[in-house]
């Protein structure tokens, strides 16, 4: 993909949505569900879309909310319902919506005590500590957020008892009955006027929740004691006002970058398509703080935040940007060494499109590795038992168990891992670049790149359902493959697609859930020639795979 000529400078006025017409073409315009881009489709992260192309508005909130009530009817979910949003345009009507349709089905709704945005890991933190000593009565919780996804969409994501996404088999039962309703007119759908429920609707404080365990999973003390400098830019998302509540509750030495929201978000600088997006681990949407670390030595550690704070970009005054792949090294490395509270045998996370040197610190640790599915929903399990203790994603979202090796989130924490680069720092007196230096000194300095492939729709359909034996290839950029693999190795799930893997690359393809491309993520522990030598022939072997499927 070509990068914009304007990618990385500020946003102009033209690049912003017109937050009043996108309110009204919420409440104004209907889906058609013959239309399939105008249907409730719930991806890795609930269902998205935006309003002024009808495919999210006020009909797939009240269905979609309907359908939740159903679901969680017919598993027994009882106790209370968690609602929270973050600050795009299309957020609070969304959760207004919700709001009606929940309390009209008797759900006990609980919202933000202070009427303000919630991060995504502050419900999931929300569930697991009303549930940990129930059997009955469980909570489970929604999230109004499109994530890092520009301001012009809206999301809406279910987050069930084990507080973190909801599983396929539940997200499919939602999107299938909320259809259902849209087909129907809305017809079966219970609600009443915001103004009706309100007195219904309790409260929680999310915040205070939140941020008053944080010492019971990093090392806040040893942040404070070391006087550690550090700059939080939530990038206009959620987590605004919890960095200033971190920062007075525990004494730190931390300033709120950018304190300010604003629904179009027009102080973004553009990413690399020349779009607005909240993207924390984008050079480009980060380029204003990587700019101003730059420019002087004001923080040690400085960070982003996406919109709904699930997700971490970390800036380092003596490396920049990291690479999402460099700090979830780094992080596994620290956190299996300063964490004596864990299992002994708690393993580590990864995803399938992440990093291989993460298999490398992991058998240096003597820890087993444990490789699943791109999804974060496939680390749930493991992290709420303890028999994983980090699950990290390539694309900056990770949790983590507190010290005593209990559950914190199950669903991605861009706090805790924001506030972790600053623990790495303030324990060992290096920063996280300078730890990730040292691991390419013991074990290589791969290189790592994502790619998109033009493909046809019937396409991506054959390569999502691939099996292994319809690769015929034997060698991938001059050496032997070693494996071939449409099912992930730590749960034997489908992977969606390919993965094929030599003793020093790997290339995995996926199909794209909103464009006409596959992915090709790829990585060569050589050289970026080799890289490059990879990601070529991985278009001929994905080719040949589909041509014998």
């Amino acid at each position: 993909m070509s990068v914009h000529d304007r990618a990385g400078t500020r946003a102009r006025p033209e690049d912003l949505v017109d937050v009043p017409a996108l309110l009204a073409a919420y409440a104004d315009l209907h889906p058609d569900p013959a239309i399939d881009e105008q249907r409730v489709s719930f991806g890795t992260s609930g269902h998205r879309g935006s309003a002024l192309n009808s495919s999210f508005n006020d009909d797939h909130i009240a269905a979609t909310s309907q359908a939740i009530c159903e679901y969680r009817e017919a598993q027994g979910t009882d106790g209370p319902l968690y609602l929270g949003r973050d600050s795009h345009a299309l957020s609070e009507p969304a959760w207004r919506t919700a709001t009606e349709v929940f309390a009209a089905n008797g759900v006990q709704v609980l919202v933000d005590a202070r009427d303000g945005f919630t991060p995504t890991p502050a419900v999931s933190h929300a569930i697991l500590v009303t549930n940990r000593d129930r059997t009955s009565g469980l909570a489970d919780g929604v999230v109004v957020t499109p994530s890092h996804n520009p301001p012009a969409d809206g999301g809406f994501k279910y987050n069930p008892p084990d507080g973190g996404p909801a599983g396929t088999d539940a997200t499919s039962w939602i999107a299938d009955r909320a259809n259902e309703l849209l087909e129907a007119e809305l017809h079966g759908v219970r609600r009443r006027s915001f103004e009706a429920v309100s007195a219904d609707v309790g409260r929680y404080d999310f915040l205070d929740a939140y941020v008053s365990e944080l010492g019971q999973v990093l090392d806040m003390d040893a942040i404070r004691d070391a006087g550690v400098t550090i700059g939080a830019d939530p990038l206009g998302g959620a987590s605004v006002a919890y960095w200033g509540e971190i920062a007075d509750r525990y004494g730190l030495d931390l300033t709120v970058v950018n304190p300010d929201t604003d629904p179009a978000f027009g102080f973004m600088t553009l990413d690399r398509d020349g779009k607005i997006r909240m993207d924390c681990s984008s050079p480009y949407a980060m380029a204003s703080l990587v700019s101003r670390m730059e420019q002087g030595s004001e923080f040690t550690i400085a960070t982003g935040n996406d919109a709904d704070a699930d997700r971490h970009g970390i800036v380092t005054a003596d490396g920049g940007l990291m690479n999402p792949n460099h700090f979830l090294a780094v992080a596994i490395g620290h956190l299996y060494a300063h964490r004596p509270g864990w299992p002994g045998g708690a393993a580590i996370g990864k995803t399938a499109v992440s990093s291989s040197m993460i298999d490398r610190v992991a058998k240096d640790l003597g820890r087993t590795l444990v490789e699943v599915p791109v999804g974060f929903k496939w680390f749930v399990p493991g992290l709420r038992s303890g028999e994983i203790a980090f699950g990290g994603e390539e694309s900056a979202g990770a949790s983590f168990l507190r010290h005593d090796g209990t559950p914190w989130s199950t669903d991605k924490d861009g706090l805790i891992m924001a506030l972790l680069a600053s623990e790495i720092t303030a324990v060992t007196g290096r920063t996280p670049t300078e730890h990730y230096g040292e691991l390419t000194g013991r074990f290589g300095d791969p290189s790592y790149a994502r790619t998109d492939v033009p493909c046809s729709r019937e396409d991506k359909a054959r390569l999502g359902k691939l099996d292994a034996d319809a690769v015929t290839a034997t060698e991938l950029a001059g050496e032997k493959i070693t494996a071939k693999l449409t099912r992930a190795p730590g749960n034997d799930a489908p992977i969606g697609g390919l993965k094929v893997e030599t003793d020093s690359g790997w290339f995995a393809a996926r199909p794209s859930g909103t464009e006409d491309v596959y992915k090709v993520y790829a990585e060569s522990f050589r050289s970026p020639e080799h890289l490059a030598r990879i990601q070529d022939e991985a278009r001929d072997v994905v080719a040949g795979a589909l041509g014998s499927a």
